[in-house]
């Protein structure tokens, strides 16, 4: 299903509040690249009840999780499966069909007649009976059932992600680990354990367990550090818990976004008043600034690992992305090792599942590395935190794969050290 953007007049949504924000939502997602998590904390619902939040929020993600199954559900009952919807019209299809087969606490007129009535609201009342006619005749259909065997292309489409992807993590994982990630994407993110119960949820920031292992790496790496760069640090998780491990340590946080690192400083100021921070692109090495003993070097990725918590990223990504996305990742890499002073410690990590990102941009910095750069293994790291390394472990950098074995985003890191 191809959704197109004709100029149309603003809608003027008149179906229940809970609705009419998910389908402006789903609609500025669609149209932008705005990000859901972002929309959904904004001034859009602040003035929902709780109840209605909750169902948005619901309604929003639900439907970015399961969109590529969506339109496989609504494209067979198309009267012409080749022809392009209206953006509005495809956005309120995706939202009764999500009611009627994923919510079963909805009842099917009212997912029917609210998206009736949010297609009228946005500009559409030619396309009013055609919706109501497609999810009719989703009511009358009865889920398929799981065969004993699917193809990659059937089961990926049946958890909702896009084939192309899903041979990949078939290639690098196995076919029962790329089904485990598949299916784990398609819940709620869960609250992280590995460190959960550790410490006072004041003392460090809710933070998935992945992000957080990533952020603890970091800061086991080194016994003392006197000078802490986190290069790629917004939102500020990772920094604030280097902070918390390293409190007398001068650390830098840098972002390129000026936006970004704003919202960082405000949230930092408060638990970290030792933290400065400035902008800046990791990409190029730092002016006038002394070399660091402790560097994160997380950069920007593809976020595949993360597709639980940013279901549209997986309805954004080209397989083109990924060896675009290494290049920029290898530049931040080799700028941020030539400021890493001799004895010092760096772990790259990225939020991605894919070896373009990971293993091949390692390896390809170490090709470029300044003299006396090497990587070291993370076990002695993991050891120090008292966590089993058996299956996050691989060849000595860290590698979690969402839904197998591992309750947390995936993520990938290693550490390079410099003689």
């Amino acid at each position: 299903m191809h959704p197109r953007n004709p100029a149309a007049k603003k809608p003027a949504i008149t179906a229940s509040p809970a609705r009419a924000a998910a389908f402006e939502i789903l609609e500025r997602v669609a149209l932008t690249d705005a990000h859901s998590d972002d929309l959904l904390h904004s001034s859009r619902l602040s003035d929902l009840s709780q109840a209605d939040r909750n169902l948005a929020t619901t309604l929003v993600l639900g439907v970015l999780r399961w969109q590529i199954a969506l339109d496989a559900l609504i494209l067979p009952l198309l009267s012409r499966p080749d022809a392009s919807l209206a953006s509005p019209v495809a956005t309120a299809l995706r939202l009764g069909a999500f009611q009627l087969r994923y919510l079963d606490r909805i009842p099917a007129h009212a997912a029917l007649s609210e998206s009736v009535e949010l297609v009228r609201g946005a500009g559409h009342p030619h396309a009013a009976g055609m919706v109501n006619a497609i999810l009719r005749g989703l009511t009358r259909s009865a889920p398929a059932k799981v065969p004993l065997y699917e193809a990659t292309e059937a089961y990926a489409t049946r958890l909702s992600h896009p084939a192309w992807l899903v041979r990949r993590w078939e290639k690098h994982f196995g076919r029962a680990a790329a089904m485990e990630i598949c299916e784990y994407d398609q819940s709620p993110p869960e609250q992280g354990t590995l460190f959960g119960a550790a410490e006072s949820d004041t003392a460090l920031p809710r933070m998935d367990d992945g992000s957080r292992l990533v952020a603890e790496l970091a800061a086991a790496s080194h016994a003392a550090p006197q000078r802490i760069w986190d290069c790629c640090a917004a939102p500020g998780g990772k920094t604030m818990v280097l902070a918390h491990r390293h409190p007398a340590a001068e650390i830098l946080a840098t972002d390129v976004s000026i936006v970004r690192l704003r919202r960082l400083a405000e949230r930092l100021k408060p638990v970290a008043p030792q933290v400065r921070t400035m902008v800046a692109d990791a990409a190029k090495p730092l002016q006038d600034e002394a070399a660091f003993d402790l560097i994160l070097c997380d950069v920007p990725c593809s976020g595949t690992g993360t597709l639980s918590r940013n279901p549209e990223l997986k309805l954004r990504l080209q397989p083109a992305d990924l060896p675009r996305q290494a290049v920029r990742q290898r530049e931040i890499l080799l700028a941020s090792l030539s400021c890493l002073a001799p004895g010092g410690r760096l772990l790259y990590s990225t939020c991605s599942l894919e070896p373009e990102e990971d293993e091949q941009v390692v390896e390809a910095a170490l090709a470029k590395a300044p003299g006396g750069v090497t990587v070291a293994a993370l076990d002695p790291v993991m050891e120090r935190l008292a966590i089993s390394s058996s299956d996050l472990l691989k060849d000595g950098r860290l590698r979690t794969i969402p839904g197998r074995g591992f309750r947390g985003d995936g993520f990938f890191a290693a550490l390079f050290v410099r003689e």
